[in-house]
């Protein structure tokens, strides 16, 4: 008889295969000491193990492009950090071999990580990675990651660094299964770019054994331990049906009874434009544009690099709506040139439009280029602030907007709960809303989005975030504006189905995701999706809110 655990389903999808785990960390370094006249020697190899695992990653990020790519440049960033690096040849200075200073170095960096609140506590799993790689090349031993294997298997690990994700093989790894993360983590977005069933959050995921054939449905995050012959042919004739749907799903997006809801697509830069193009995107709801920033953490990029950038973007999407966040720099994506070093917590202090306004020379070459870039296309620009709270931040935004002769929609994404609470008085000062569900669930829950721990927090069908939701749109139709999704919500093609309900009016994802939202839509009326809504804002959790809007749907 199989066993069935349960984590959270992040990426949708059926895989089945064995297990094979994650290459195990790095054993801790012996604590012996060197001769003073070492020291030099050490140092240099440090900074060489240091410079080369920098480069991996950056080498990496090339090679996956997109939110992948900013991810890993980030982390390269990390491993460079001029602050450890000099506290890496203090302690060498003093004795430690290069291997045990990075260690020791390192340990001290995480404890302050930890310690800074959730927000950066999150990124302590992307330091442990940046850690381990140094370490494995001083030692000389294998780089922990990803297992060898000439045939398809489930990747089973505690946590997945962004660095072993992104170059995931999807002909090897059929899909992969993680004690730790949340829907939100770096590890659910890539699986999700990746098209590659994934779950996390499992408890015990660790004990499953080498070689256990396990079948894992992204969708509902149901993890069955040596299916039956029977268990595995019902999940391979589910996975067939559902693919057939998505082949005869084509077109725009909208409700079995014709209420357009047009589907959109996130993106992090020009490399992740033709999946989207492919998947059938109407346009973009989220033109993420930090990876430009992220290449250098000392200077902004120049002008003319922006405009190049956000031009190729824009002419994918002839005629269609591009919606381009500005900089949301600051909490987990810090840059030399723009961020406080000593916040307390970050991500309650300085971060995302607050950074701008603090630096409006920042905000005004972004603005101009994105102006330079939309110059004689027909492409329909929209352009919003991250993390407005109220109507003063919309209306400092919208003057930034207006001084730089930009001709597009201003707009306000809804990440904190004032920001809903006060949704009409915003959009006096904008033309419509998007509500970015990752950070908003982060901050209405006070739950970290990289914590395991409180990932039911962070699940989007919790009430009270869809309540934040209906406020918003509600407060967006009765000003006569728009008011869409761009958070890892919309890519749940059951909750997008909600969403609509609630009255969003549009719904932008990954483009892995579009296929299944697109199909699932078609099947239901706007009525159905209207009462799915209610059922589950009455309801009192997340799980039971889920089950009520899938009783609605399949008419129970």
């Amino acid at each position: 008889m199989d066993t069935t655990l349960r984590g959270v389903g992040v990426s949708h999808g059926v895989a089945i295969g064995e297990v094979r785990h994650m290459g195990t960390a790095v054993l801790e370094p012996p604590a012996k000491q060197i001769a003073a006249g070492e020291a030099a020697r050490e140092q240099g190899r440090a900074r060489q193990a240091v410079d080369a695992v920098a480069a991996d990653l950056t080498a990496r990020g090339n090679l996956a492009g997109g939110e992948a790519q900013a991810v890993l440049e980030a982390q390269a960033m990390m491993a460079q950090d001029p602050e450890l690096m000099a506290d890496v040849e203090r302690r060498i200075a003093v004795g430690s071999t290069a291997e045990r200073a990075v260690y020791d170095a390192f340990a001290s960096y995480r404890e302050l990580l930890a310690g800074a609140g959730e927000y950066l506590a999150g990124r302590v799993a992307d330091l442990d990675d940046v850690r381990n790689r140094i370490v494995a090349r001083l030692l000389g031993v294998p780089m922990p990651g990803v297992p060898d294997s000439d045939r398809p298997y489930v990747l089973v690990a505690r946590d997945l660094a962004p660095a072993d994700t992104a170059l995931l093989d999807p002909a090897l790894v059929l899909g992969f299964v993680t004690e730790e993360g949340g829907p939100t983590s770096h590890s659910a977005i890539l699986a999700r770019a990746l098209g590659v069933p994934a779950v996390v959050a499992l408890p015990g995921a660790g004990e499953l054994a080498e070689g256990t054939t396990v079948a894992v449905d992204g969708s509902t995050g149901e993890v069955f331990v040596n299916p039956s012959v029977g268990k595995k042919a019902q999940m391979e004739s589910a996975a067939a049906e559902r693919k057939a749907a998505l082949a005869a799903s084509t077109g725009p997006g909208a409700t079995a009874d014709g209420h357009k809801m047009p589907l959109l697509a996130n993106v992090g830069g020009p490399a992740d434009v033709p999946a989207a193009v492919e998947a059938g995107a109407e346009g973009v709801g989220l033109f993420r544009t930090e990876f430009l920033f992220l290449d250098d953490s000392k200077n902004a990029p120049s002008e003319d690099k922006q405009v190049e950038a956000y031009r190729q973007v824009l002419e994918a999407f002839p005629e269609g709506r591009v919606v381009v966040r500005v900089l949301d720099a600051g909490a987990d994506k810090p840059l030399e040139f723009l961020t406080p070093a000593d916040e307390p917590n970050p991500a309650l202090g300085v971060r995302g439009l607050r950074t701008l306004l603090d630096h409006p020379d920042v905000l005004r070459t972004q603005l101009t280029a994105l102006a330079r870039a939309a110059e004689g296309l027909p492409v329909h620009l929209e352009v919003m602030a991250p993390m407005v709270a109220d109507r003063a931040d919309a209306k400092a935004f919208a003057d930034a907007c207006r001084e730089a002769g930009l001709r597009a929609k201003f707009g306000a994404m809804v990440e904190i709960p004032s920001a809903a609470l006060r949704a009409r008085s915003i959009l006096q000062e904008v033309e419509f809303l998007s509500l970015g569900t990752n950070d908003l669930a982060q901050y209405t829950f006070a739950a970290d989005r990289q914590v395991g721990a409180v990932s039911r927090l962070q699940d989007p069908w919790q009430p009270a975030l869809l309540d934040l939701v209906a406020l918003s749109a509600e407060a967006a139709k009765a000003e006569g504006k728009s008011c869409g999704v761009c958070g890892e919500a919309a890519s749940d093609p059951l909750l997008a189905c909600v969403l609509t309900g609630l009255g969003v009016t549009s719904l932008s994802m990954g483009a892995a995701s579009l296929p299944y939202v697109r199909a699932t839509l078609a099947k239901y009326t706007l009525a159905q999706c209207e009462r799915a809504a209610a059922a589950a804002r009455a309801a009192d959790s997340a799980a039971e809110a889920r089950g009520a809007a899938q009783a609605v749907l399949s008419g129970e």
